[in-house]
């Protein structure tokens, strides 16, 4: 008998992988890896022992959330011993706090249930994703996960009061407070907030807590250009007096490949270039309808709608919704493509949009780009497919990278960032790297250094 089944219960682990489980193939299909094993520890206890046996083997630890990443952040590797840890069964909601608006959960908390948990306290948790169904809340942690509430609400950097976390030595760090106001040295949790599995395993969170909305006003609208959309933009933040929750832009194109899936239907009669997707929401008093009536009302006086849809019920909000997740859905239908998750300042946007369109278009012929995004936080999503007679192979990945290097050399150019919320896990590092100055990598290294001297956690995820 090895030493693994000397130390490590049994019932924790998964000896005998299946390469084609949702613990190596992650939502894109593309990832591949091969791990000693899978572990999935049941509490903190069991996560100590594990990372303790790790470092007294020699193998690699690799955290594992929902595995709903799109940049194989958290996926197996095909080279050296290592061991992915699910925290699927660290699925607790240890507390709800409704006078102190904070929740205590477990990493492997799926948000969509912590958002149910909640609502039941009649409260919300404001971070939502097209993933909400499967991610998980250290999986949202270690990525900073963004969303489309962001622009009200901010990161989930933004949202976190306190973490738990496995040190790469087995230690464990009991940061789980729930102050609002604590200036007591350095700001701990924020260094594993985004650090995609790299420092450490986040094992539990103290999150934010909101009073759960009681009106919410969806509209589906109708706009000529992109910087027709941002001037729509800057008008609703204005007239509706902060209680903007989300602004997306949706393109015509991502429109149609949306209406492919089953059961979604265009709200609206007429076809136009682009589409924003537009939401407000309050809770008390407050005349939100009188609000949002006299902000459509304006905007159709100044001409930034060409048409619209304002959503009579939670069942026609729900199918308008529908469209903006259809888009992302109904791109897996297409082989091998171009994912990107980019931001420039808001001011940038429209032009960025431009650009980009006009240059792939020149570029890369015969594809297939969609333009959506959170516009109201500077994110957008640039999806580039491959015609439909291009095979699988060498010619369609040179043909997508050469489509990746025309919309990041747009994004330099206006002062963005190559990755807006998805991380850089191992698909972007080379892009990261080439824009990281050597300060910033120097910082970055000597972090990672200082807690994982090793390289155990993570290894090839954002460093090489």
């Amino acid at each position: 008998m090895g030493k693994a089944e000397a130390v490590l219960d049994e019932t924790m682990l998964i000896r005998d992988v299946d390469r084609g489980s949702h613990y190596i193939r992650d939502w894109t299909g593309e990832a591949d890896g091969d791990p000693s094993f899978v572990a999935r520890p049941r509490n903190v206890d069991e996560v100590v022992e594990l990372v303790r046996y790790c470092a007294d083997n020699g193998l690699a630890v690799v955290p594992q959330g929902g595995h709903t990443g799109l940049v194989e952040g958290a996926s197996a590797r095909i080279e050296g011993g290592h061991v992915l840890v699910s925290l699927e069964r660290m699925n607790r909601i240890r507390a709800i706090d409704p006078l102190n608006f904070s929740v205590e959960v477990e990493a492997g908390c799926v948000l969509e249930v912590l958002h149910q948990a909640v609502e039941a306290e009649d409260l919300m948790f404001p971070l939502s994703l097209g993933a909400k169904g499967s991610c998980q809340i250290g999986g949202n942690v270690a990525t900073n996960a963004g969303g489309i509430n962001v622009l009200r609400y901010g990161m989930m950097r933004d949202l976190v009061l306190g973490l738990e976390v496995v040190l790469p030595d087995g230690r464990v760090w009991n940061g789980l407070k729930t102050l609002r106001k604590d200036n007591t040295g350095y700001d701990l949790k924020q260094l594993f907030l985004g650090s995609e599995g790299t420092l450490g395993i986040v094992t539990a969170a103290t999150l934010k807590l909101f009073p759960r909305p009681s009106h919410v006003e969806t509209m589906f609208l109708a706009v000529e250009t992109a910087a027709e959309a941002i001037r729509l933009f800057a008008a609703a933040r204005r007239h509706l007096a902060d209680l903007l929750s989300a602004f997306e832009l949706i393109s015509d194109r991502s429109v149609e490949l949306a209406l492919t899936m089953p059961d979604l239907v265009n709200p609206l009669e007429m076809a136009a270039p682009y589409y924003v997707l537009l939401e407000a929401s309050s809770s008390g008093p407050l005349d939100l309808e009188a609000l949002v009536g006299g902000f459509l009302e304006f905007a159709l006086e100044e001409g930034m709608i060409l048409d619209g849809v304002r959503a009579s019920s939670v069942a026609q909000a729900q199918k308008i919704w529908a469209i903006r997740e259809g888009v992302v859905e109904a791109q897996v239908k297409h082989g091998t493509y171009l994912r990107t998750d980019v931001s420039v300042p808001i001011s940038e946007v429209a032009v960025c949009i431009d650009e980009v369109e006009v240059a792939l278009a020149g570029a890369v012929a015969d594809g297939v780009v969609l333009t959506y995004g959170h516009i109201g936080d500077g994110n957008m999503h640039f999806v580039v497919m491959p015609p439909l007679t291009m095979a699988e192979g060498p010619e369609r990945h040179a043909w997508i990278k050469a489509s990746e290097a025309v919309i990041f050399e747009i994004v330099d150019r206006r002062g963005g960032s190559i990755s807006a919320e998805h991380g850089i896990g191992r698909v972007k590092r080379s892009a990261f790297e080439k824009r990281a100055s050597a300060t910033q990598m120097e910082l970055l290294r000597a972090i990672r250094s200082a807690i994982d001297p090793d390289n155990r956690m993570n290894p090839g995820a954002i460093f090489e």
